[in-house]
C-alpha cells in the first residue's frame, strides 16, 4: 500500500505562506456596498418580463412565513416575497436509445424579497441537478433556519442545470457550465425589472456539485459574481465518480465465492459486510489514538491533518485479526482494500486517476461508509456511464430504480476496466465534441488574475473526512493557486477545513458555519478578510459523540493554521483554541 503518498502529497502543502488579520486589505480593489430597494413589480412579469428564449410560467406574491426547503419538513424562515418561476432555451434533443424527442430546458426558480438588500445569489444544487430546489440560498447544512440567503434579504435563483437527461450533447454543456452562463444575464435582467435596478453585488454558492458549479463560475465567469462560497466542491467530478466505482471493485474482493448476488438487497448486504460499522469505528478510534492530541486536546477531532497522516499507519495502527473477524480486528485483506481506496485509484500503469483521500476520525461515521459503499455503485455507475463517458453507454435497467436496474449498475461497476474509463472522459467524437473533463473540470485555471483584480473573492470549506471528493484534491488546487499568485492567495481565496466532516454535513463535526454568508459580503464590499471562522455543532447531527457539548464550537482556520488549544479553557469553546501556522 502506497500510503507515504499519502502524507508526502498532504505535507507539502505546508509550503503554502499567508496570514490573516482584524485589519482591511487593502492591497487589492473594494467593491461598493449593495444599496436597498423595495420591489415593484412580481405578478406582471408573466407577461411583462422579455429575454431571449425565455418563459415566465408563474409569478406570484407569498407572504412572510417558512418554506419547506425540500418536501421533508424542514422549515426554512422567509421575508414576504415573489416567486417566480421559468423556462430557458425549450427544444427537443436527445433522448435515451437516439430519439430525437426528448423535451429539453434549463428550469428555474427565482425568489425576490419585498425588501431586498441589493444583492443576488446563485444557488447551485447538488448532485446530477435534474430538478429546481427551492431557492433559499441555503449553504450546508443548518439547525438555524433563519439564516437562509433569501432570509438575509438576497434574490435568490435556483435551477435544475437544464436536464432531466444526459445523453444530449447540450444538456451535458448546461449541466456542467451553460446554465450558469445563460441564467446569470437573465436573472439580473429579472431583478432589474422587479426592482428597478440590476443587483449592487452579486454572490454564487453551492455544496458538492453545485461547489463545482461555484468553482466554474469562478473560473469560467469570474466577471458576473463577486464572491464565491464553495462546498466540499467536485472540481474533477469525472474523475472522482470513476474513483467511486474503483472503491466498489475493492469492496467486492472482500465478498466471499458463491455469495449470492441475485438481487439489489443481496449485493447491498453483501458490500456492507466486507467491512462492517463496528470494524470502521476500530479504524476510526485507531486513527484517533495517533492524532487526536496533535492539536494539544483530546476531544475526538483532528484539526492537525497534516500531522495525522504521518502520524498513522493502518498496517502498524490498527490490530490485525488472527483468527475469525469480532469487530476488534482487520484482516489483512481488509487493511489492503482499505488502504488501496485511500491512497487512491489507479489506472493499470499506476497513473493516478483521481487524489488521496486522508484518515480522519469521520470515517468512522456512518455516511463515510454508506458513500462508499452501496451509494457508490447505485449512483456513480450510471453517471460514469451516461453522463460522463463518450459516447454515453445506457443501461436497459437503471432508470427503473428496482432490482434490475441495480444489479445492472453493481455489474457494470465491477467489470468496469479503469483505463477505458479513463479515456470515456477525455474522449470526444462529432456528436460530443466536448469530453466531460473539459465541460466538467477546472482546465487547470491557477492564476485568477481578473476574479482578483477586480476585487472578488472566494471563500473554500471543505470536510476532512468527505468520502466522496476528497479534500485533498481541494488542498491540491490552492496549493497551485496560492503558487501561481506568489504565495498570496489568501488575499482573494481562502480554504477551511472542517474536521470530522463528511460530504457537505455530518460525522463528528462542528459544521454549522451560519455566518459564512456574511462573511462573504464583508469581506466583498468592506475589504474585512475572515480570519477564524466560528462553526458549531449541530443538536440534530446524530452521527455527533454522546460526550460532545451539543452547541460544541470551534475556530475553522484558513489553510494552512491549524485550530490548537490553548492549555486551558473549556475545550467545548472556541475561545479555547488558536489558529496555528504548523513548523
Amino acid at each position: 500500500m502506497k500510503l507515504n503518498t499519502i502524507a508526502v502529497s498532504i505535507a507539502m502543502t505546508l509550503a503554502l505562506t499567508g496570514c490573516d488579520s482584524d485589519e482591511k486589505d487593502t492591497s487589492l480593489p473594494i467593491l461598493t456596498a449593495a444599496r436597498p430597494a423595495t420591489l415593484i413589480n412580481c405578478t406582471s412579469l408573466v407577461d411583462a418580463f422579455n429575454f431571449d428564449d425565455t418563459e415566465i410560467t408563474s409569478a406570484v406574491m407569498v407572504d412572510a412565513g417558512e418554506v419547506d426547503y425540500d418536501g421533508r419538513g424542514v422549515m426554512f424562515k422567509s421575508p414576504a416575497h415573489c416567486v417566480l418561476t421559468g423556462k430557458m432555451e425549450q427544444r427537443l434533443g436527445k433522448g435515451l436509445q437516439g430519439s430525437e424527442t426528448q423535451e429539453y430546458a434549463i428550469g428555474f426558480e427565482m425568489r425576490m424579497p419585498t425588501d431586498w438588500n441589493g444583492r443576488f445569489l446563485y444557488q447551485a444544487n447538488g448532485g446530477l441537478d435534474g430538478r429546481v430546489n427551492k431557492a433559499l440560498g441555503r449553504f450546508l447544512v443548518t439547525d438555524d433556519y433563519d439564516a437562509t440567503a433569501l432570509n438575509k434579504g438576497f434574490a435568490v435563483i435556483s435551477s435544475d442545470a437544464g436536464h432531466e437527461g444526459y445523453v444530449d450533447h447540450q444538456a451535458r454543456i448546461n449541466y456542467g457550465y451553460g446554465a450558469v452562463e445563460k441564467l446569470t444575464p437573465m436573472a439580473k435582467a429579472l431583478i432589474s425589472d422587479a426592482y428597478g435596478k440590476q443587483p449592487d453585488r452579486s454572490y454564487f454558492a453551492g455544496c458538492s456539485n453545485g461547489g463545482r458549479h461555484t468553482m466554474v463560475a469562478a473560473t469560467r465567469f469570474p466577471e458576473m459574481y463577486d464572491g464565491f462560497l464553495v462546498g466540499d466542491p467536485g472540481n474533477d467530478l469525472p474523475q472522482a465518480a470513476v474513483a467511486q466505482l474503483y472503491g466498489v471493485q475493492q469492496f467486492a474482493n472482500l465478498i466471499p465465492v458463491n455469495t449470492p448476488l441475485n438481487t439489489a438487497n443481496e449485493i447491498n448486504a453483501a458490500i456492507v459486510s466486507t467491512v462492517t460499522a463496528q470494524e470502521y469505528t476500530l479504524l476510526a478510534n485507531s486513527v484517533s489514538e495517533q492524532c487526536d492530541t496533535l492539536d494539544g486536546a483530546a476531544d475526538g477531532m483532528i484539526n492537525d491533518l497534516v500531522g495525522c497522516q504521518l502520524a498513522f499507519d493502518i498496517d502498524r495502527d490498527v490490530p490485525l485479526c488472527i483468527a475469525e473477524r469480532d469487530g476488534t480486528c482487520l484482516t489483512a485483506e481488509q487493511k489492503q482494500t482499505l488502504g488501496n481506496i485511500m491512497t487512491g485509484a489507479q489506472t493499470s500503469t499506476g497513473a493516478a486517476l483521481y487524489t488521496s483521500f486522508p484518515y480522519d476520525v469521520g470515517i468512522g461515521a456512518s455516511g463515510w461508509a454508506s458513500w462508499e459503499m452501496s451509494a457508490a455503485f447505485s449512483r456513480d455507475a450510471g453517471t460514469v456511464a451516461t453522463v460522463f463517458s463518450t459516447p454515453p453507454v445506457e443501461f436497459n435497467d437503471y432508470n427503473t430504480f428496482a432490482d434490475a436496474g441495480l444489479i445492472e449498475a453493481y455489474n457494470y461497476a465491477v467489470n468496469l476496466n479503469l483505463d477505458e474509463a479513463q479515456a470515456a472522459i477525455n474522449a470526444t467524437t462529432s456528436e460530443f465534441p466536448e469530453s466531460s473533463m473539459s465541460f466538467m473540470a477546472l482546465g487547470g485555471e491557477t492564476d485568477y488574475d481578473v476574479l482578483r483584480e477586480r476585487g472578488a473573492k472566494m471563500i473554500l470549506v471543505h470536510g476532512t473526512a468527505d468520502p466522496v471528493f476528497s479534500v485533498q484534491n481541494t488542498i491540491d488546487w490552492y496549493k497551485a493557486v496560492d503558487e501561481s499568485n506568489a504565495g498570496n492567495a489568501d488575499e482573494f481565496a481562502k480554504l477551511y477545513l472542517i474536521p470530522g466532516m463528511n460530504h457537505c454535513g455530518n460525522g463528528p463535526a462542528t459544521d454549522q458555519v451560519n455566518t459564512i454568508l456574511d462573511d462573504i459580503v464583508a469581506w466583498v464590499e468592506t475589504g474585512t478578510a475572515p480570519e477564524a471562522i466560528i462553526a458549531n455543532a449541530r443538536e440534530a447531527n446524530t452521527e455527533l459523540p454522546e460526550d460532545w457539548a451539543k452547541d460544541r464550537s470551534r475556530p475553522l482556520c484558513p489553510f494552512p493554521q491549524v485550530a490548537t488549544y490553548n492549555g486551558s479553557g473549556d475545550i467545548e469553546l472556541a475561545e479555547s483554541f488558536t489558529c496555528v501556522t504548523p513548523e
